[in-house]
């Protein structure tokens, strides 16, 4: 559930619609939803999605 957490702030931050962050970070628009019903990503899943969100925010740092 961390990740859930972690992603929602991020959408919240960003404003970024969930089926973008799906599709952007794992090209699956359904994600988020998914993870909102109890829907559990494996540990890749995870690593990819968290490199997303790092890779996204250094972005808009610059």
């Amino acid at each position: 559930m961390h990740l859930l957490r972690t992603i929602e702030r991020f959408l919240k931050e960003t404003g970024m619609p969930p089926t973008r962050f799906g599709r952007e970070a794992v090209r699956d628009p359904r994600l988020v939803l998914d993870m909102r019903n109890g829907r559990e990503p494996g540990d890749r899943m995870k690593r990819r999605v968290e490199h997303f969100m790092n890779i996204y925010q250094e972005g808009s740092a610059r």
